[in-house]
């Protein structure tokens, strides 16, 4: 899924504010990507086996920071993380579904939030939140997956180079390779 276009985008052009977690709004993860925070940023992007708009966004910085990162210093928490959203990814399909063309067309303004969450209440309510319906909804879990397939090179350099989590990274690789 090499795509220019992801390889540039920046943290700050995502509009985390305007795109959901389990518990509200993303505005919070740039910072807890920051502080490597990842006990609370698997509680946000997964939560009883659903993947949220923010999710493969997450994804998508955290496995590029995960490639910059010596394998010594990545700790099981990270990979617990990565595992939280294989767990939701589990028994899907995901091969077969047919996502939005590009993953940046899911920061496309039909699909995001609005600026103002006075009305996030009343949004959940619709039928259809925006970026809920299935065809971008099916999307996170696409593009989640695929993200987590293309980084497999880097998760078996982790799992050969740093003994205290091969086992964990062994049972990441192994959900992944289940899932395609």
């Amino acid at each position: 899924m090499s795509n220019p276009m992801l390889e540039e985008i920046k943290r700050s052009e995502v509009p985390w504010q305007r795109l959901t977690t389990a518990y509200g709004r993303g505005s919070e993860l740039p910072l807890l990507m920051d502080q490597g925070n990842f006990e609370e940023i698997a509680n946000l992007i997964e939560h009883q086996s659903t993947l949220w708009q923010v999710t493969p966004w997450v994804l998508l910085f955290m496995l590029r920071d995960l490639k910059t990162k010596q394998p010594e210093d990545v700790m099981p928490e990270e990979i617990n993380c990565y595992l939280c959203v294989t767990d939701a990814l589990s028994g899907r399909d995901v091969e077969e579904w047919e996502p939005v063309a590009q993953m940046t067309s899911l920061l496309n303004d039909e699909f995001l939030w609005p600026e103002d969450e006075e009305e996030d209440e009343l949004l959940w309510e619709d039928e259809e939140p925006p970026g809920y319906a299935e065809h971008p909804f099916t999307s996170y879990y696409y593009y989640s997956y695929q993200l987590l397939r293309d980084a497999v090179p880097v998760f078996e350099n982790v799992q050969a180079h740093n003994q205290n989590i091969a086992e964990v990274v062994s049972e990441l690789l192994k959900q992944i390779k289940e899932i395609g």
